[in-house]
């Protein structure tokens, strides 16, 4: 389980489906009120504390977005409670819990090298598709209608996960914001050009 801060009342988790397995949860389990989830957030907020100085209290929004073999993000968004009273904010918060489930799997990569030895490792699979953006001093790969056999897709993404790191930022930013490289069958060009 990986945290970062993304601004003073906001931060980000990514949890892999291994993790999810070593506390006994499974992915449908995200969508229930089930004690493991309780204890799993509590545990989550711990390591927020320890490592970020991120304090839980008040009203709190709780995005979790789906990925496809990838694992799941949770984005807890702090909010501003003026009736919090400092004694009784140890265990006092409100949740307000949005999920979300993609299939798009959009892996960010530091170097354009990466993406190059990426595509050199997969050129045998039958992928199509992808797109590649080049977005806030990285490159993300975005594979978004796949209809892979499972074991591919597994071994695709085990792969992915050595050359880069998953990502939530969506297509809709990488339009905006980010400059489109490749719009379709970026494993086949690269590995046509490079």
């Amino acid at each position: 389980m990986k945290v970062e801060r993304l601004s003073q009342d906001k931060i980000r988790f990514f949890l892999t489906f291994d993790d999810l397995v070593e506390r006994g949860i499974e992915k449908e389990d995200m969508w229930r009120d089930v004690p493991k989830i309780h204890e799993l957030f509590n545990e989550m907020m711990e390591q927020a504390y320890y490592e970020l100085g991120f304090e839980v209290y008040g009203p709190v929004a709780v995005e979790v977005f789906a990925l496809p073999a990838q694992g799941m993000v949770v984005i807890v968004t702090r909010g501003k409670s003026e009736s919090v009273d400092r004694e009784e904010e140890d265990e006092l918060y409100e949740m307000q819990v949005t999920l979300e489930e993609s299939d798009l799997i959009v892996y960010r990569f530091s170097d354009f090298e990466d993406v190059i030895q990426f595509a050199k490792r997969i050129e045998h699979y039958p992928i199509d598709g992808g797109s590649l953006y080049h977005y806030q001093n990285g490159y993300y790969l975005v594979f978004d209608e796949i209809d892979w056999p499972e074991d591919q897709l597994n071994n695709v993404i085990s792969i992915l996960s050595e050359f880069g790191e998953a990502s939530n930022v969506t297509t809709f930013v990488l339009d905006e914001y980010g400059q489109c490289i490749l719009n379709e069958n970026a494993i086949a060009k690269i590995c046509n050009y490079f």
